[in-house]
């Protein structure tokens, strides 16, 4: 059976369990005995096992038959839930996760999960506490490198490695001992004052590349050379030298602490494989049945898996479509109503009858054609959000908090392309808010406050737009500490300092770089990541504003549009060439004399409802060229906004409102200053769309 067809489907689906075992995981925290969410679990771990091992990826089967049967002894009463062993399942849902997204990179899943394996083998045997079985096996590594170090050419277990090995590596260290080779894990340790580490490192490689081969190292040879380590790393290496001269020979190199060489025999690799690849508990298992989810895909019938006939109705009227075909289609769309605004032009022209009436229905056709496409485009924002409790979860253990996280509006949808650029802005803003935002429990008891702090996060329509706001009960922001980081990095000017709001102070934390943190932390901290949050929301053509009082909390609020593909603009005229500009910037068109036009600090301005806003000439800022200067005393003027800063762009004239198709300026025209893309009009002619918020930075 050709699987390859399959992988697709595969990768989306154990995505799908891996974010519903995560899910139910939280609340078997909350609730340690029900025993139907770990029913749940059970069930999703069992399709996920059941897949794998019909796709051929049996470390994943592996890893998951091992916690499958965690949650089996549990939901039989065997095991008591306990935050230990939620913590080891959790860890295997971490790494189950990263060997779907390796497989989906073009990998083949394979990672170094034995110490997991381990953990859940002891709790299967009915250890009593997961740290004890923790201390053990670190008393077991304590043992096996001291033993390495006293006899060096002790040969090495598989559960002593300290590299993982893909297939082909393991393959080129099995034919090296039929050649006479000698295969070596090292340690190598640089002293702690070392000043020089890639020096050293340099000089290491030097001579191992000498006497042999290296396999690989860990880390890689990149961070190696960019001193991305502590003082340890590893390295397989392949030589016919003997241990004994290769310790002596490396530990010449200056300012090494230490050097261990370990002898891999090829045993190691044969035992370990022999008790992964043949789990037979795991093959009598997954075999196919009637209402197995592991059948292989071409016999299902529904996308989903099905165990009760309710879920079978519901997915039976559910189909799975790439998004490439959706990005076909919206092509194949936005072609079609440029093609509708072309025959709008002509009907009006030829004002013909018939014509006109056909093509007034063909528009409302297409109108609701455009409505479908864009609905089938819209992906519920819980698909972003849902990442979140897990991260929170670990984070207020990393950081001694407590923490709940409240998730509302999770099926607010916003179009895909905005969806896949915003889950990094929000993974730092709530990382921020945890880090920074919520005290410790002891503060928080200080202030009278409960000791749990609570994030919110919430997404909702209004109008054109979807607004997410993250909004914690933490410390807020220290208006005064802002105001002094800014002043003295010289992002504000003591005159503009004593103007500002405390809205303007508050998202200077925003600007490239500042940060008020005490402590660099690695979880977040305030500026570090908030100017790349802000640019990438305002490349979506959204923006970010922040409201925060001291010792109440903040609250960031972002605001999106709905969809990137097909907007609405303003088409204006500069002498014969037309430019279009987003209605979601435009506060209001106006007509001004030039008379009313002031010059302040070499930037000629006008007074608009009591406000001084800059002008923005546009023919200067694209060089339109101009046959004969036109003055007739007057300017047309779009007052656009960015945040809460105003300008005035002047035009010739307007020419009207219109729905547009947004189209790239394709891979020759990069980076044009204040231009965002292109739209062809309904006579042919092509209009370039003015970035407003590239003209106010």
């Amino acid at each position: 059976m050709e699987l390859n067809q399959y992988l697709e489907m595969f990768i989306e689906e154990s995505k799908e369990h891996l974010q519903a075992c995560s899910e139910h995981l939280l609340e078997l925290e909350k609730n340690p005995d029900d025993l139907t969410i770990v029913g749940e679990i059970f069930r999703s771990a069992h399709t996920l096992k059941g897949m794998a091992a019909t796709m051929g990826y049996e470390d994943l089967a592996d890893l998951t038959h091992k916690m499958e049967n965690i949650l089996d002894a549990i939901r039989n009463g065997k095991i008591k839930v306990t935050a230990e062993i939620l913590d080891v399942v959790f860890e295997s849902v971490d790494h189950l996760e990263e060997m779907v997204f390796h497989i989906a990179d073009g990998g083949d899943g394979k990672r170094n999960v034995q110490a997991t394996v381990e953990k859940l083998k002891r709790i299967e045997a009915g250890e009593s506490s997961v740290a004890v079985a923790e201390e053990n096996i670190s008393q077991q590594e304590a043992v096996a490198k001291s033993t390495a170090i006293l006899n060096e050419k002790a040969p090495i277990t598989a559960a002593d490695l300290k590299l993982s090995y893909d297939d082909f590596e393991k393959t080129v260290i099995l034919q090296s001992s039929e050649q006479d080779f000698n295969a070596y894990e090292i340690t190598i340790a640089l002293r702690e004052d070392c000043l020089l580490k890639a020096a050293r490192v340099f000089m290491v490689f030097e001579i191992l590349e000498k006497n042999g081969d290296v396999i690989k190292s860990s880390p890689t040879v990149d961070k190696l050379e960019e001193e991305q380590f502590d003082s340890e790393f590893h390295v397989a290496f392949i030589s016919r030298e003997s241990s004994e001269d290769l310790h002596k020979m490396l530990m010449k190199v200056s300012e090494v602490e230490s050097v261990v060489v370990n002898e891999i025999h090829q045993e190691v690799f044969v035992t370990k494989t022999t008790a992964i690849d043949i789990p037979m508990p795991v093959s009598e298992e997954v075999a196919p049945s009637a209402n197995d989810a592991s059948v292989p895909a071409e016999k299902q019938k529904t996308v989903s898996n099905t165990n009760s006939k309710s879920s079978a109705h519901a997915t039976s009227k559910t189909i799975r479509v790439n998004i490439e075909r959706l990005d076909i289609l919206m092509n194949l769309f936005e072609e079609l109503a440029i093609d509708r605004g072309r025959l709008l032009s002509i009907a009006s022209e030829v004002n013909h009858g018939e014509l006109n009436e056909t093509v007034e229905r063909m528009s409302r056709t297409m109108g609701d054609l455009q409505n479908i496409v864009l609905t089938m485009r819209m992906v519920p924002v819980e698909t972003v959000f849902n990442r979140f409790p897990k991260m929170v979860r670990q984070l207020s253990r990393d950081l001694n908090k407590k923490i709940e996280l409240n998730i509302v509006g999770a099926e607010t949808e916003l179009d895909r392309t905005v969806i896949d650029e915003i889950g990094d802005p929000l993974v730092h803003l709530i990382r921020n808010s945890v880090d920074h935002g919520i005290e410790s429990p002891e503060v928080r008891r200080s202030k009278g406050k409960p000791e749990e702090g609570t994030v919110e996060l919430r997404a909702y329509h209004s109008g054109n737009y979807v607004f997410i706001e993250i909004e914690d009960d933490g410390a807020g922001i220290n208006r005064d500490k802002v105001l002094a980081k800014a002043l003295s990095k010289g992002i504000v000017t003591h005159e503009q300092s004593l103007t500002m709001t405390d809205k303007q102070i508050n998202e200077l934390i925003l600007a490239s770089g500042f940060s008020t943190a005490d402590v660099i932390s690695d979880v977040s901290g305030r500026g570090v990541g908030l100017d790349v949050v802000k640019t990438t929301i305002e490349s979506l053509g959204g923006n970010i504003s922040i409201e925060s009082t001291r010792n109440v909390g903040s609250v960031f609020s972002i605001q999106l549009p709905l969809t990137l593909s097909i907007i609405s603009v303003m088409l204006v005229e500069i002498e014969k060439e037309i430019y279009a500009i987003p209605l979601s910037s435009i506060i209001e068109t106006s007509i001004i004399r030039t008379s009313d036009i002031l010059n302040a600090h070499n930037q000629k301005v006008i007074d608009f409802r009591g406000k001084v806003v800059p002008l923005v000439f546009l023919e200067e800022i694209f060089g339109v060229p101009r046959d004969e200067k036109n003055d007739d005393g007057f300017h047309s003027v779009v007052i656009v906004r960015k945040g809460d800063k105003l300008a005035g762009l002047v035009v010739d004239s307007f020419i009207g409102q219109q729905e547009i198709v947004l189209k790239s300026l394709g891979n020759y025209l990069t980076n044009i200053f204040a231009i965002s893309g292109a739209t062809i009009l309904g006579n042919g002619q092509v209009a370039l769309i003015v970035d407003c918020n590239a003209l106010m930075k």
